[in-house]
């Protein structure tokens, strides 16, 4: 995954000849301060760059199409210090591919009481000047966000890390491809979909690949290569005995670790971000891949399970959104729910696939049988998700649009230990209760499959399903069930309008 700091957001501030070119000094002076404060700040991932002080139609047609072409170029941060005519505007920002957000401040925090006069105020104009060009902005029609406050606020800049990272991930989506070993699981609906409207719409290219294919670099894995990656094993999770070598199903280890190589050349031979497979296409496979999944995920990799390229691809997202953090990210899936006297809870897993970047304590690597494939046992890591608030995503193919769905949750320890359940799970409460929340995803066309997510916020998926051209419903303590039915009326009324806007 490539790292975020080799990512650039630009900075374009708008003015104008009117002030002289003593006024547009102090404005290319004061732009750098900002733009500089923002490339340092801690809660913005990617390197901020300062451009030129735009003040003709021309150069901000020019800046745009550099900006489209650039390829570390994820988009724009606009800013007009001064008063800045918006019609200049209108051929650079039809012109423009890239997401933008639009930056409503002002170099000073505070009015000088004492000794503001008319020069100060033709200099410090944002308060209209932003509001000139976010009229031209709603007049076209353009997706973007809006940030308002003092550039210097942590909340602020918080703001715009929050866009930047939404961004990246946009980037990442429309760069890559999502490798499918197999079809969807047979006769399931949430898990089909429009691969070329998503690729026409979303970015990512989807395309299928024989088993076979895989097969011949899980074969050609060397003695050598498994002795070294069993050793990764031994160093990094608890290994059950069995699994050891020497144990009864070392063998069994060992064929996790050839195919967690071969699996692993397959997807860097390529453009490859995400991937999926299905239990009911395993030719010349020994087993379903769980260790082998689970790890790859860990390393940034989107995956899907029963062919379920869409949150494979929500699960990618997510993990570029919150590079750097801590949470983690994984695949998951709503499975059994608690009804209890302390409140509802839900429990959720897979049968092998969960990532090991939301775990509260070091794995457990274990082997299992699998009541459905056909295979041998395969080998997984079985733990239990660290506590913390979260949310839970997916998208959906409608027929005439894509939707995403978000659900706020807070992830907590199981009431008693699981014993006898040996997969790795998730336990949380979702927002603002089960009945509600339920309710709503389900209203919604809601996949049972998601990506949970303990960085991610509301906010970040906002962004990029605007950035997207995606309907986005967030679930959340605030949610009341008849509004959220409303809600889907009033968006199946506008995205059909929409068509001919």
């Amino acid at each position: 995954m490539q790292p975020l700091d080799t990512l650039e957001v630009w900075f374009a501030t708008g003015s104008q000849h009117l002030y002289g070119p003593e006024t547009l000094d102090i404005v290319a002076a004061h732009s750098a301060r900002i733009a500089a404060a923002l490339d340092g700040s801690g809660s913005v991932p990617v390197r901020v760059v300062l451009k030129p002080v735009l003040t003709e139609a021309d150069g901000i047609r020019r800046l745009c199409q550099e900006a489209n072409a650039a390829d570390a170029c994820i988009g724009l941060i606009t800013w007009m210090h001064t008063f800045s005519p918006a019609k200049m505007w209108i051929a650079g920002l039809e012109a423009l591919q890239k997401p933008f957000l639009h930056l409503h401040t002002q170099y000073d925090r505070e009015i000088p009481w004492a000794t503001i006069d008319m020069d100060f105020m033709n200099l410090n104009q944002a308060a209209h000047g932003d509001r000139e060009f976010g009229f031209l902005a709603a007049r076209l029609r353009l997706e973007r966000t809006v940030v308002v406050g003092h550039w210097g606020d942590p909340e602020v800049q918080e703001r715009v890390g929050t866009w930047s990272r939404a961004a990246c991930a946009r980037r990442d989506w429309e760069t890559g491809q999502i490798a499918r070993f197999g079809e969807n699981m047979r006769n399931v609906a949430v898990t089909e979909g429009d691969k070329v409207e998503a690729q026409r719409r979303l970015g990512f290219g989807i395309n299928g690949y024989g088993v076979g294919d895989l097969v011949e670099l899980v074969d050609a894995s060397t003695d050598v290569e498994i002795d070294r990656l069993v050793e990764r094993y031994l160093d990094d999770y608890e290994v059950v005995a069995e699994l050891r070598p020497g144990g009864d199903r070392a063998a069994s280890l060992r064929d996790g670790a050839r195919i967690e190589l071969g699996l692993r050349r397959f997807l860097e031979a390529g453009p490859f971000i995400a991937f999926t497979d299905t239990f009911e296409d395993l030719h010349g496979l020994t087993q379903l891949p769980g260790l082998a999944v689970q790890r790859l995920m860990a390393d940034g990799y989107g995956f899907g399970a029963e062919g379920d390229w869409k949150t494979a691809a929500m699960v990618r997202a997510m993990k570029v959104m919150s590079t750097g953090l801590p949470g983690g990210v994984s695949f998951m899936e709503d499975y059994t729910y608690h009804f209890g006297p302390d409140g509802d809870l839900i429990l959720g897993a897979h049968m092998l696939e969960v990532c090991p970047t939301i775990a509260a304590g070091k794995p457990l690597l274990e082997i299992h049988p699998l009541s459905i494939g056909g295979k041998a046992d395969p080998v997984r890591l079985v733990f239990d998700a660290h506590p913390g608030p979260a949310i839970a995503a997916c998208v959906t193919d409608m027929g005439d649009r894509f939707r995403m769905v978000v659900s706020v949750v807070d992830v907590v320890p199981p009431e008693q230990p699981l014993p006898r359940l040996p997969v790795a799970r998730a336990m949380w409460k979702p927002r603002p209760d089960l009945k509600t929340n339920a309710a709503a995803w389900i209203l919604a066309g809601g996949s049972h499959h998601t990506s949970l997510g303990f960085d991610v916020t509301p906010a970040h998926l906002r962004d990029f399903a605007a950035m997207a051209g995606t309907e986005c419903l967030v679930i959340d303590e605030a949610t009341r069930l008849e509004a959220f039915a409303d809600q889907l009326r009033w968006n199946d009324l506008y995205h059909h309008l929409a068509k001919g806007i």
